[in-house]
């Protein structure tokens, strides 16, 4: 009974998860055909504090998670330091464009809350906020 409670509940975390896409041009393209904001999220998801963070305590939550799949197009643009975590080339070569375009200060975490058209709504870094006052933020967009 407990490995059956253990494996339903790992199986539903997974399943409740905001799905993030893969490749940039895909979410520009979603973004344009349903008519979304697109987050994109610098983040250093292996040495950066407050991104990690800011996983546990926005992106992973159940409240952000509905939010975004009914509003948002979400992107990470993840920069990992640890070489088993390394990004394929192409992969990092978009990371660093996107990065010269949106962040070119380099501020980890970095949320950048694009119109569909790709032109910035609004900017923002982690706060030690609840999830509600950060989906607050994305509705006044």
């Amino acid at each position: 009974m407990r490995l059956f409670c253990i494996l339903f509940f790992s199986c539903s975390a997974v399943s409740f998860a905001q799905q993030w896409e893969n490749r940039w041009i895909d979410a520009l393209e979603k973004a344009k055909t349903e008519n979304k904001n697109i987050l994109l999220v610098f983040s250093g998801s292996d040495w950066c504090i407050p991104c990690i963070k800011m996983e546990e305590n926005v992106w992973n939550t159940p409240s952000f998670d509905a939010y975004a799949k009914a509003s948002l197009v979400t992107y990470r643009a993840d920069f990992p330091k640890r070489k088993k975590n390394k990004l394929p080339m192409a992969l990092q070569q978009t990371h660093n464009e996107l990065a010269e375009q949106y962040n070119p200060n380099g501020y980890f975490p970095w949320v950048v809350v694009l119109s569909p058209a790709q032109q910035p709504l609004d900017y923002f870094t982690y706060e030690k906020i609840p999830v509600t006052a950060y989906i607050q933020k994305l509705q006044k967009l």
